[in-house]
């Protein structure tokens, strides 16, 4: 009875070594959660970054047509002041005409011919 009593102990040593054991598979259930939550948390960042890199070449793209724009309304600016510049110079300014007005009429042809 002894020899059975011996052998059942050994059997059952050898099993629970055989067997991880509770804390050996939480610690591998916590190594691959952890894992998990950076992985998540680095694809987060790598969205964040992502967007922030469109929301860029949006504000870039929009800033040049801005420029382009402002460029465009300065050359008629120009062209416009020059054209009254040598009509007041010439005499053939017509009666009542103000800069203001010139300007509007003029920067409204301009636009046109442009388009």
């Amino acid at each position: 009875m002894f020899t059975k009593i011996v052998v059942a102990a050994a059997t059952a040593a050898a099993l629970a070594m055989s067997m991880p054991t509770t804390s050996a598979m939480a610690q591998s259930s916590t190594t691959t959660a952890k894992e998990d939550a950076a992985a998540a948390k680095k694809a987060k960042a790598d969205e964040r970054k992502a967007k922030a890199a469109e929301r860029k070449a949006k504000i870039a793209e929009k800033k040049a047509q801005t420029k382009a724009a402002r460029q465009a309304a300065l050359d008629r600016q120009k062209q416009c002041g020059a054209e009254w510049k040598k009509m007041r110079a010439d005499g053939k300014v017509e009666k009542g005409m103000t800069w203001p007005k010139y300007y509007s009429a003029c920067n409204k042809r301009l636009k046109e011919k442009a388009a």
